[in-house]
């Protein structure tokens, strides 16, 4: 068996990713080559086992062994759909917005792939529209597997595929498993993953780090993330499986971190060469060093205890977009966002003073509940200006999001933790302003 080289298997598609105001159109392969790429660049040794449709086998073929792939395996022929997925937001400020065009036509007739497939003592699998019971089946019954279920498992009946044949489950707080029986509550899916006979399970949180279960030992190792500019997040969670499940054939909370690594220079470029050279460099430190360099660690299930005041004009008669924009981004972060406009009442013109005075009291009094304030204050909104003043005064953390640069003014620049237009920004500023005050309190 092939002892220094790892399999990666899964579908091969093409990411189209559509015009923002901040970046332009992308086109590149995608599904299993952003997890070879990572490879790549960290000068690991692999293969890839995959399925395709017939007009990207020789583009894809080509490609990867311009990158560094010791064997091209193709499991089989997807027909009925283009495999090109459609993605609306590059940075996951919030839902990505991922079309997988013509998806329900997908159709795959897989190959006789026991004898190939059979020779890799190590796999790392990215499940999809092929029969994955088959797949596992090809593969040899001691070999070391880590699968990312991070789309096409939705339920933990059909994990039951993976019972006795998974040494390490990687899944994030983005896939449809997770939202379905892991959001409020870990514990069934750690029961589960156990219960298969897997020895590890890595929960991706995003923005907010990362969490490596040994389910032998009982023990949690939690990771940090390392937030900065995001020029393109698809395919981060696929190097950074990848990249894991590599390394732990050494030593597995070390592999975790350097997964992280190589993830995080992975969201700040989509140029391979670029790429390469930020990893090499990356690990010329030690593990030992890299925790050292911290970052930001906040949990998906402790976040809504930080709950966020929404300064903003938050009213029934203004357009609103970027208010509705900026609430749909940390709903998806699950975040709890207090609204005191749509919890204490809406004031008018003709609304008598002492009725002003229960609005006030009441907004001042969830103000100082919450934790943070998050200030969107459009038409530069008297009330929402005094309300980021009021909160600078309390000693609260503030993140000021301006969209339409219209309070670039001193006060609000400079007491503010974070001031920008950029929505991608104040979302990294709030998640470290948070993980400050977790470390605080631990």
């Amino acid at each position: 068996m092939l002892e220094d080289t790892i399999l990666i298997v899964g579908e091969i598609c093409v990411d189209f990713s559509l015009a923002t105001d901040r970046s332009p159109v992308k086109m590149r392969l995608g599904g299993i080559v952003h997890a070879a790429r990572g490879l790549w660049a960290c000068g690991i040794k692999y293969a890839v086992a995959t399925v395709c449709p017939e007009y990207l086998v020789d583009e894809a073929e080509g490609y990867l062994a311009n990158h560094g792939c010791h064997e091209f395996i193709r499991l089989g022929d997807l027909q009925g759909a283009p495999n090109v997925i459609v993605i609306g937001d590059v940075r996951e400020i919030g839902h990505q917005g991922y079309e997988d065009i013509l998806r329900e036509r997908k159709k795959v007739q897989l190959f006789d792939i026991k004898t190939q497939a059979g020779q890799y003592n190590d796999l790392v699998i990215f499940p999809g529209a092929f029969d994955l019971t088959a797949v596992l089946d090809a593969i040899h019954p001691t070999s070391k597997v880590t699968i990312d279920i991070a789309y096409d498992i939705a339920s933990l009946e059909k994990m039951n595929a993976l019972a006795g044949r998974v040494t390490r489950i990687v899944i994030s707080t983005s896939s449809e498993l997770f939202a379905s029986v892991a959001s409020d509550d870990l514990s069934p899916l750690l029961a589960a993953s156990k219960s298969l006979g897997a020895e590890h399970l890595l929960l991706k949180e995003n923005r907010g780090g990362s969490r490596l279960f040994d389910l032998v030992a009982g023990t949690v190792t939690e990771l940090p993330a390392v937030l900065g500019n995001t020029v393109n997040s698809v395919g981060v969670g696929d190097v950074y499986t990848a990249v894991f499940a590599a390394v732990s054939r050494q030593n597995t909370v070390d592999a975790a971190w350097r997964g992280m690594q190589v993830a995080t220079r992975y969201a700040q470029t989509t140029f391979p060469d670029d790429l390469r050279r930020d990893v090499q460099r990356e690990l010329m430190l030690s593990t030992d060093e890299v925790r050292a360099l911290g970052g930001t660690i906040l949990p998906w299930h402790e976040r809504s205890q930080f709950e966020i005041y929404l300064a903003a004009p938050d009213f029934s008669y203004i357009e609103k977009p970027e208010i509705e924009a900026a609430l749909s981004s940390l709903q998806y972060h699950n975040f709890v966002v207090r609204r005191p406009v749509q919890e204490n009442g809406e004031a008018d013109q003709h609304t008598p003073s002492h009725t002003l005075q229960s609005f006030y009291r009441n907004d001042v009094k969830l103000l100082n509940n919450c934790s943070l304030v998050f200030a969107i204050p459009l038409q530069r909104d008297p009330g929402t200006l005094v309300e980021i003043g009021m909160a600078i005064a309390l000693g609260k953390p503030v993140v000021t999001f301006d969209p339409r640069r219209e309070n670039n003014n001193t006060m609000v620049i400079c007491g503010s933790n974070t001031y920008s237009a950029d929505l991608d920004e104040c979302l990294n500023a709030l998640f470290q302003c948070l993980s400050s005050i977790r470390n605080r309190r631990s």
